[in-house]
């Protein structure tokens, strides 16, 4: 019966200390063999704490803000989608156009940031209410113009440190491929 009591703090301890490494996992959905994968809650938690952005261009004479982005991951679509609401603004005139506009990309893994960042991304939809084709088209390649500037530089998910911790001194991070309504990071032989 003592040592029965000895032991029970020890399985607790150990409990806890499963859970808080589940915890750690659970910032991907697994890590199993050859791959780590992500779900689209995974990523749009991420970028909930991203946006709402503001891009400046032509030294703030036109900004764009880009808010509450929408990711999903169509099951049949290798490309991921994200919608956002624009506001388009120029200096001295104020809001040009509001709306929503959304993009289709691959994923790409950028070590310096430790993050997946947007890989040729495409618009696949603009909705400016009241705005004339001279505008709309201006707007598209403003967003064009931001998208590239994000892609390079920003990261839509960053990996734990943790989780790049954990890899196998045998493996590094590969290709990055959407496939079956999930993000697959492949991990290849160093």
């Amino acid at each position: 019966m003592h040592l029965r009591r000895q032991l029970i703090p020890f399985f607790a301890l150990l409990a806890l200390l499963s859970l808080a490494g589940c915890a750690a996992m659970n910032t991907v959905s697994g890590y199993l063999g050859n791959q780590i994968s992500f779900t689209a809650p995974q990523l749009q938690r991420h970028l909930n704490n991203s946006f709402p952005r503001d891009f400046d261009k032509l030294g703030g004479l036109v900004s764009a803000s880009l808010s509450n982005p929408r990711v999903t991951i169509p099951p049949s679509d290798d490309r991921l989608r994200l919608d956002f609401d624009i506001d388009v603004r120029a200096l001295g005139v104020g809001e040009v156009s509001k709306g929503r506009f959304a993009l289709a990309s691959s994923l790409r893994y950028d070590p310096a940031t430790r993050g997946l960042h947007l890989l040729d991304p495409e618009i696949v939809d603009v909705q400016l209410p009241g705005s004339g084709s001279l505008k709309q088209s201006g707007t598209r390649e403003l967003i064009n113009t931001v998208l590239a500037e994000y892609a390079k530089q920003e990261p839509v998910y960053r990996i734990d440190a943790d989780v790049l911790d954990r890899l196998p001194a045998n493996k590094r991070i590969g290709a990055t491929l959407i496939e079956d309504g999930r993000i697959v990071v492949k991990l290849d032989d160093r």
